[in-house]
């Protein structure tokens, strides 16, 4: 998860994902660290800094994470024709990489 929130950021370039991780913090308490364990609050935090481009990047935030998890047993399908939330699709991921792990 984190990987790709990073990757996702990174392509905004380095400035630019320094400063969202900064005012995660400072406006939300949210650390990078605590992401995946507050994704509700890591979203909203993302539509007060971006608006509507929220969902561009959410979209890059999923297609990555269907890259890194998707050969690992062809989950995480995004079918960009329908509505999606975001944080619904993370928690799948979440789940999906926790039955993963046990197996």
């Amino acid at each position: 998860m984190l990987e790709a929130v990073d990757s996702t950021l990174a392509s905004l370039g380095s400035s630019a994902r320094q400063s969202v991780y900064y005012h995660l913090k400072k406006k939300f308490d949210i650390s990078r660290d605590q992401i995946p364990g507050r994704i509700e609050d890591f979203d909203r935090g993302l539509e007060q800094i971006f608006g509507v481009g929220t969902r561009f990047l959410e979209v890059l935030m999923m297609k990555k994470l269907y890259e890194e998890m998707g050969s690992k047993g062809k989950i995480l399908r995004l079918d960009q024709r329908k509505e999606f939330k975001f944080v619904d699709y993370i928690k799948a991921a979440q789940s999906t990489y926790s039955k993963m792990k046990k197996t």
